[in-house]
């Protein structure tokens, strides 16, 4: 596909990736004049045009309304030619509550917006449903900020899974060492933390670190958690939970931490590289609720060779033993993961039966939405939600996700945001990704930190 408006390329791209095959379109052309977008395409020796109306204020706002409208005649096209009709619609954007949220402080109807983009009711129900159970959480304030600590060490690497981490077998040698430069960084950034509503320590699998590891960590965060803000580890796997560590956590002041099974079928386990059973979710649970922590669990809707019964099941199971948090993840195809070498395409009907299926069940045992992002490559075009109790929102999920507030981010491949709230603008500082680099570069990093968040705070 060609376009003269370089910037609408990756977007339209999107747009072609919802739909099987490569959309054959061969030539687009945008052009503007008194606040209206005309959207011309050819496709197939046939001509198609479309009209939509949104003055802009500025660069920003034009670039913003082109992608949107050029992004929905493309989507208009490929429906009819197809037949399908997509869950979100023409929206590809990785947070449609914060759109619905730019649109209701513009003083206009989301839902209006919405359904112009054929966003089905069912997920146009879920996005008022999640902006309802944020309030009281949701903030824009330029002092807030939200630290976050990573711990890239893993038992195992699982097939879907794209971050840096890796089997600690083989990066046991980089541990020591990145402790240190990782608790030395944390002791820089003290000066940087402002309003602080939460930290999460995240991974990676934290608690595959051992005690001594572990209590280092939990001593370099405890002078910059001068108040009683939310504190959540994301321990991670249930092999690698100890009754000493979930001691220290306590000691030490952490209140939420993460159980994430991703499936409760030991065939499922083992397909996508897990080293633990159902059997040992159990207990790890059980061993977790004894220290009255909140609890976050996930699962994983489409996981390798998994039925739908067996997802069911699992989901059952996890509803039965009512955490505090159950989060629902599509499937994604990310680069850098063994699964995206496997496969081209994932199969949506089954994962949008699972979530549909998801949806249902959560509601009934109590549970409301409260945040949720899309990712590109996602099977069936679909979602990650959290569900939370009535009152056990995780803070840190609702800010990362709605990009409210700075989120000062240490480690190995941790990215930092700025967020200006007045000027609707974030600035990003991503850390190198691998252990060598990281070590050898961290005045430089630390460096560059304190240029992201200069000002009232540094």
């Amino acid at each position: 596909m060609t376009t003269n408006l370089p910037f609408l390329e990756n977007e339209l791209m999107d747009v072609v990736r919802l739909f099987p095959g490569d959309g054959a379109v061969a030539e687009h052309v945008l052009s503007y004049a008194d606040g209206t977008y005309k959207n011309t395409f050819t496709a197939g020796g046939k001509t198609y045009e479309f009209e939509d109306t949104m003055p802009a204020k500025n660069e920003l706002e034009y670039k913003r309304y082109a992608k949107r409208y050029a992004k929905l005649a493309l989507y208009k096209i490929l429906k009819e030619r197809y037949g399908m009709a997509m869950p979100w619609g023409a929206l590809t954007g990785i947070r449609p509550t914060k759109l619905a949220y730019t649109e209701r402080a513009a003083g206009r109807d989301w839902q209006t917006l919405f359904r112009k983009m054929d966003v089905s009711e069912e997920n146009i129900r879920l996005t008022g449903d999640i902006l309802r159970a944020q309030e009281g959480i949701y903030e824009r304030r330029d002092s807030n900020c939200d630290l976050f600590v990573s711990v890239p060490f893993c038992p195992s690497k699982c097939v879907y899974c794209s971050f840096i981490t890796a089997d600690i077998r083989y990066t046991r040698k980089y541990l020591d060492e990145y402790m240190e430069k990782l608790c030395f960084e944390i002791a820089a950034s003290a000066p940087l933390v402002g309003n602080l509503r939460s930290v999460y320590i995240g991974g990676g699998t934290p608690l595959v670190l051992g005690t001594e590891h572990l209590k280092m960590l939990l001593d370099a965060l405890a002078p910059l958690r001068a108040n009683d803000c939310e504190y959540t580890v994301e321990a991670g796997r249930p092999d690698v939970f100890t009754e000493e560590k979930l001691e220290l956590l306590k000691a030490y002041g952490v209140t939420r931490i993460c159980v994430n099974p991703q499936s409760l079928s030991d065939a499922t386990l083992e397909r996508i590289g897990r080293k633990h059973t159902a059997k040992d979710v159990y207990r790890a649970y059980e061993m977790a609720a004894k220290y009255g922590f909140d609890v976050n669990m996930d699962l994983i809707a489409g996981l390798t060779g998994e039925s739908f019964e067996e997802f069911a099941e699992s989901l059952r199971a996890a509803v039965a033993l009512a955490p505090d948090n159950i989060t629902v993840h599509t499937l994604c195809l990310k680069a850098g993961a063994k699964l995206k070498e496997e496969h081209a395409r994932l199969d949506g009907d089954a994962v949008g039966r699972m979530v549909d299926y998801s949806r249902g069940i959560l509601r009934a045992a109590g549970y409301e939405p409260y945040y949720m992002y899309r990712q590109k490559y996602q099977a069936g075009n679909r979602e990650n939600t959290g569900w939370t109790k009535p009152g056990k929102a995780c803070v840190y999920n609702v800010d990362i996700m709605e990009e409210t507030a700075d989120n000062l981010a240490v480690g190995a491949n941790a990215v930092s945001k700025k967020v200006h709230t007045g000027e609707n603008r974030i600035e990003r500082y991503g850390s190198p990704k691998d252990f060598q680099t990281y070590f050898n570069k961290i005045e430089d990093v630390i460096a560059k930190k304190r240029k992201l968040f200069a000002g009232e705070r540094a």
